[in-house]
């Protein structure tokens, strides 16, 4: 009988995360499901071959302690989802450097320690795949996004250079973009800030603010993300990425098509 297969996801406990933890084990996975506090992890705790471990993206130490537990329990690691991560959106005169530290901390530093703590073991065993999850938000941007879309351009690039140098040691990288999906993005992974006192910003805080959540709110279902996440990790393929959700690839072939200011100028007037 052929040796189960594991994946270490991190910001496992809800949305995106859970639905890829949840469906890899179905698949008959090994799941090491991180998050940064274990106690959200009940319902993915009960089940057989997951394993829930502490793991907070900017706690280095957390980092390896968990990749140490996930290998401890399982023996290898054959696919890591860096999935973690949150939306600082706001005016960016009204935001704190705190905020702007804490989400590309958060997006982008906290992939790459994670992603630095997996390679020694991918390396060893010659084999292995790394999924960012990125979003159409690396690809197009919307107003006020501009830390969010920062972070999310930057793991772009990160994935499309990283995966150069992988080759060497026979492991893919690959990029999965979801567009609108029903999770928290919108409550508790959203991160707003602004100041009234701006009032320059004001109608385009108030555009922002009555458009995102009914745009969430008819996304697409976790699921739908985890069942691509799936099969980048596990298709086989040199394909580099994946949209995911109904609306993503509409949304990135429109961009690709149209130039700056024809799209720029009909975004904002749909957030006005």
């Amino acid at each position: 009988m052929a040796k189960s297969k594991t994946v270490l996801i991190t910001g496992a406990s809800s949305g995106i995360g859970k639905a890829t933890a949840l469906y890899f084990q179905q698949q008959g996975w090994n799941v090491i499901a991180t998050m940064r506090d274990p106690e959200h992890g009940k319902e993915l705790r009960a089940l057989d071959q997951v394993l829930v471990t502490s793991l907070d993206v900017t706690n280095s130490d957390s980092i390896q302690q968990a990749v140490k537990t996930g290998l401890k329990r399982f023996q290898s690691i054959d696919v890591l989802v860096n999935n973690a991560g949150f939306g600082a959106y706001g005016p960016l005169e009204a935001t704190s450097m705190e905020t702007v530290r804490r989400q590309f901390d958060t997006n982008v530093i906290g992939l790459l320690e994670t992603t630095k703590a997996v390679l020694p073991h991918f390396r060893a065993q010659h084999s292995g795949v790394i999924v960012n999850i990125s979003s159409i938000g690396g690809k197009v941007t919307f107003p006020l996004g501009t830390l969010y879309h920062g972070t999310k351009f930057a793991v772009e690039g990160i994935s499309e250079s990283l995966s150069y140098e992988m080759q060497a040691i026979g492991v893919k990288v690959k990029i999965v973009e979801p567009g609108a999906i029903k999770t928290d993005f919108a409550t508790r992974s959203f991160a707003f800030s602004n100041d009234e006192s701006l009032a320059e910003y004001q109608k385009i805080v108030k555009g922002l603010m009555t458009a995102v959540e009914p745009m969430m709110a008819n996304g697409a279902d976790p699921l739908v993300v985890a069942e691509i996440i799936y099969k980048a990790a596990t298709d086989g393929s040199d394909q580099l990425r994946y949209p995911a959700g109904s609306d993503a690839a509409p949304l990135l072939e429109k961009r690709r098509k149209e130039d700056d200011h024809t799209f720029m100028a009909e975004t904002l007037a749909n957030f006005s």
